[in-house]
């Protein structure tokens, strides 16, 4: 691990003002604010929030104190990466130019008292990846945190952050990739079941530099995840992909928005997740706005959906918002299903027992994401992780 004694401000942090856009009317992206007062407590009624259960934030979203400091975080950093928690004064926060949409953003932007800052330095090709292992030990109080991610002119890197434990945790995420770099940027929520998770994450990508987004959602009882990311440069791509698994009772959403602010870049989203179990409840909500600014770009968003049991119900809503006729191509899809009787009669007429075939399916319906990860250490875990959900139900689905 190595751990760099104060943070350089380079230009990267300069970017929050870099561009100049025309303003978008759209009730799918509320203006944002740093001021709380300009967020008020939501009701449910509101585009954003209607399918949160808000009762089960724990007063995230309303006033309840983000105090709480009951939690480890342990950092494995690759070499030539340095990691360092500064205080929020001091800080870089802002580079990406994000500025919180929504009241928990807000809070938890307020409430942050240092951000804890990766960096890869310019021109670096650092082969390994970096984790960074936040580990809950008690829901008696909230916590607020801030991690900013940045990557220098033409670096390549992988960095990864992963979440257990029991917590309430509020949280903005800031990725900034300069000219040429090359991102992979992994969140795995593997929580125990007692949490509750609200994060926001915002990536700016520079020119021709490309970043990739995967979340895997597997534990918690309420986990949100809100993701964007914009563009300063033309030819600057965009992957987000997604794996989630929704047990009995749990609840997980993730809000998934492209914002093409500059000519000639691309965006790729695609979402995976399965549900069993009564009261499983997954939300997955993908917009692509395309402005006035982006002539010339390419998009696609995708979101499918596996129910393996009664008593699961899964919501998909993609969204597609176009400012502009000059564009080289841009779609959505959206399913969500049963099992496919024919791939399991296909699989049984071979020999292979109900129960296994049911399991190969499942597999099968993942692996096209998790192949794409790119590294291979979180695949494997992710294959054993969706084995282990598997046990519990797919052998006894009638």
């Amino acid at each position: 691990m190595s751990i760099a004694p104060e943070t350089s401000k380079t230009g990267i942090q300069d970017l929050s003002n870099a561009l100049e856009l025309s303003p978008v009317e759209s009730h799918l992206h509320p203006e944002g604010s740093f001021d709380l007062e300009d967020h008020p407590v939501p009701t449910g009624l509101e585009e954003i929030w209607r399918f949160t259960p808000l009762k089960r934030l724990r007063g995230l979203h309303q006033d309840t104190p983000l105090d709480g400091d009951d939690f480890k975080v342990e950092v494995d950093a690759a070499e030539g990466v340095t990691a360092v928690s500064v205080p929020a004064a001091d800080s870089a926060r802002g580079a990406s130019g994000y500025v919180p949409v929504d009241r928990v953003s807000a809070r938890a932007w307020a409430a942050a008292q240092s951000v804890f800052e990766v960096t890869i330095p310019a021109n670096a090709v650092i082969d390994e990846p970096t984790t960074i292992h936040l580990h809950g030990e008690s829901l008696d109080k909230a916590s607020a945190g801030h991690l900013l991610v940045r990557a220098g002119q033409f670096s390549k890197a992988v960095v990864v952050v992963d979440y257990d434990g029991s917590a309430t945790w509020a949280e903005n995420i800031e990725v900034v990739l300069e000219d040429g770099a090359q991102l992979t940027f992994v969140t795995i929520q593997d929580w125990n079941d007692d949490s509750v998770h609200v994060v926001t994450q915002h990536a700016r990508v520079g020119r021709d530099a490309e970043f990739r987004h995967v979340a895997v959602s597997l534990g918690g009882d309420v986990v949100r995840a809100s993701t964007s990311a914009d563009y300063l440069g033309t030819g600057g791509s965009v992957e987000m992909l997604g794996v989630y698994f929704a047990d009995a009772g749990q609840h997980i959403e993730h809000r998934l928005f492209a914002d093409h602010t500059a000519p000639r870049t691309k965006s790729n989203v695609e979402y995976k997740g399965a549900l069993q179990g009564k009261d499983a409840h997954t939300v997955w909500i993908g917009n692509v706005l395309i402005r006035k600014e982006a002539q010339g770009i390419l998009t696609y968003e995708s979101n499918d959906n596996l129910v393996l049991t009664d008593g699961a119900t899964a919501d998909s809503v993609p969204n597609l918002e176009i400012e502009t006729g000059d564009i080289e191509g841009a779609g959505h899809a959206s399913t969500t299903g049963r099992f496919d009787d024919e791939h399991l009669f296909y699989l049984q007429s071979r020999g292979i027992e109900e129960e296994e075939a049911r399991r190969l399916v499942v597999h099968g319906f993942f692996n096209d994401i998790i192949r794409r990860i790119g590294v291979p250490s979180l695949q494997e875990r992710l294959v054993a992780s969706i084995e282990e959900e598997l046990a519990e139900h797919v052998g006894r689905i009638s």
